[in-house]
């Protein structure tokens, strides 16, 4: 179920500075992929993705800049309210991969049931490859993979992997401002 009313819950921030959303709250947000919402921790601002954690819920990274503004510490319990504005931003596929899926309707039905993060890192796996050659073997194998059930790229770290190696690739992003 998805709605887009704010949702207001207390939670303590957990280690790794994680908040978890309470059942109850993410009951209204959907169960899959990386909803984008917005709203405040103890009055601060944010606008960042949840993450589904596996366990029926979803989970909140709070970086180190948003836990000062917030004036939030581990084992805290701090006061937040969200609002759904999005899902996660798919990524574009490359034409290549999308014939190649077009004519494999099992392959193409995997790729439809995975997240978009998930889909995300078969396209970065993809696209990361130097030469057409690779990136058409990768597409091949991918359809393959796809096609036997597989969810997940092999051997392939995803977004963190690409943005150590290639710190360009992901855009450009601002400091949150300090809090007064």
């Amino acid at each position: 179920m998805t709605s887009s009313t704010t949702i207001r819950f207390t939670a303590k921030l957990l280690p790794g500075a994680i908040l978890a959303l309470p059942k109850t709250a993410s009951a209204k947000l959907p169960s899959r992929g990386a909803p984008i919402v917005e709203g405040t921790i103890n009055g601060f601002p944010f606008r960042r993705p949840l993450e589904p954690n596996g366990e029926g819920s979803h989970a909140l990274k709070v970086n180190k800049a948003m836990q000062a503004a917030a004036g939030a510490d581990v084992g805290e319990a701090v006061a937040v309210e969200i609002t759904r504005i999005g899902d996660e931003s798919e990524i574009r596929m490359p034409a290549e991969l999308r014939k190649t899926l077009a004519a494999a309707p099992v392959a193409s039905e995997m790729w439809s049931m995975i997240t978009p993060m998930t889909r995300r890192d078969w396209i970065l796996w993809i696209t990361s490859a130097k030469l057409p050659e690779t990136r058409l073997i990768r597409i091949e194998k991918a359809r393959s993979m796809l096609a036997s059930g597989k969810r997940r790229v092999c051997c392939f770290g995803g977004l963190n992997w690409l943005m150590k190696d290639h710190g360009t690739s992901g855009g450009v992003w601002l400091p949150l401002p300090k809090s007064k």
